[in-house]
């Protein structure tokens, strides 16, 4: 039988796999996998099937409603008129908008970095499966020593 966990790479891993050790089963019985974190850039523009949850057109929507407000307002006084000052103040705020949200987003905006060290997103931990196979008697004992040194999940699949 194998008997399955999911760790976040830690001391509770270590404790768990020593003592899985005392308790008789073999080095060579534990699998322990590193799992790889998806590290990738901000997207400027989501799409219906990957959106990150941060909006690039919410400056350009208020600063363009702000500038066509402002330009239909003074428009009456201006040559033009309201219509044409409402229009070119509707793309110079949107504009103005998305180039201040893609200008702060470069700056401020880097919240995954890559960790050379351990190959995950900067600030998260790796999340490890460990793998053990045991006789069919000793899988509850297995998956007791995993919950109690904070496993993630635990699974077991039979072997």
């Amino acid at each position: 039988m194998f008997v399955v966990g999911s760790f976040e790479y830690n001391l509770h891993l270590e404790l768990a796999i020593s003592e899985l050790e005392k308790k008789g089963i073999h080095r060579d019985a534990i699998a322990a996998v590193i799992m790889d974190s998806r590290v990738e850039e901000r997207k400027i523009l989501d799409t219906i099937h990957r959106a990150d949850g941060i909006s690039s057109f919410d400056a350009a929507a208020l600063l363009g409603t702000f500038g066509m407000l402002l330009g239909a307002i003074y428009g009456f006084v201006l040559y033009w008129g309201p219509i044409i000052w409402g229009l070119i103040g509707l793309l110079s705020g949107a504009i103005l908008g998305l180039l201040g949200d893609i200008f702060l987003s470069q700056i401020f905006g880097k919240k995954r970095l890559s960790s050379k060290a351990t190959g995950t997103a900067k600030g998260t931990a790796a999340q490890v499966v460990i793998i053990v196979e045991c006789r069919n008697d000793l899988a509850e004992m297995v998956k007791n020593i995993l919950w109690d040194n904070l496993a993630l999940a635990v699974g077991t699949l039979p072997g």
